[in-house]
């Protein structure tokens, strides 16, 4: 995937769900991974041509893990143009260390959550931007299936009554896969996720489990992400 599609169709998730308004200023939160880069670059792009004027703060929550270095994600945010700050924490000994959570991953994104709407808070930003992609989008429906026995998924914009900030998902349009070519073909610096529980979580089981679907039903993500948009599911239903 080239700039040009990326910001093609980030666009047009934003137009269909009027995730920006002129004004806004938007933290991103950057965790280094591929796909928060991604959403990085897209806005870092679109706001130079964009008919409403908004603003950006790339925040990054640092866990508190040995050896993880931004120094490389901040080289990008000055060569974009972007303010970037990282929010030294110490959650992941907070869990590992004095809690010992068996099942981590529910309160780790709770307390990321909380320092990171704290610092945007305080950066005056009125919306937040997190890079869920489109099968994130059709995963975590899924996994509210499987687990929840609902038909569920997160919205694509989302208002946080605790926070008064309100939660955009730019990215929703764009495959894993395509966010992955993208990766690779603009050098992105990705920082390697050190948790030790990444990749053994009930998302991956998921993942691959519509890996398995898709093997005789090509087309299975694409019908996904049509039953979601076209469901009942708060937020899903594209603005006029």
């Amino acid at each position: 995937m080239n700039l040009q599609k990326l910001l093609g169709s980030t666009r047009k998730a934003i137009d269909d769900y009027k995730m920006i308004d002129d004004g806004d200023k938007i933290a991103v939160g950057v965790s280094g991974g591929k796909d928060s880069l991604t959403l990085l670059y897209a806005l870092s792009h679109l706001r130079r041509f964009y008919p409403k004027k908004f603003d950006i703060e790339a925040i990054t929550v640092n866990m508190g893990l040995k050896d993880m270095d931004f120094s490389q994600v901040e080289k990008l945010c000055k060569e974009l143009g972007v303010n970037y700050t990282i929010v030294e924490t110490k959650i992941a000994d907070i869990i590992f260390s004095y809690r010992k959570e068996k099942n981590p991953c529910s309160l780790c994104a709770k307390l990321r959550k909380g320092a990171f709407n704290l610092k945007a808070k305080e950066f005056g930003c009125n919306k937040k931007a997190y890079a869920h992609h489109f099968d994130d989008v059709i995963e975590t429906m899924m996994m509210s299936l499987i687990y929840e026995g609902r038909f569920n998924c997160f919205s694509p914009v989302t208002y946080l009554d605790r926070s008064g900030i309100t939660l955009i998902r730019p990215l929703i349009y764009i495959r894993e896969a395509d966010i992955k070519g993208f990766r690779n073909a603009y050098n992105l610096p990705v920082v390697k996720n050190l948790c030790p529980v990444n990749g053994y979580t009930k998302r991956q089981y998921v993942k691959g489990l519509i890996k398995s679907l898709q093997s005789e039903t090509p087309d299975v993500k694409k019908q996904l992400f049509h039953a979601i948009q076209t469901s009942n599911i708060p937020g899903w239903r594209k603005s006029d």
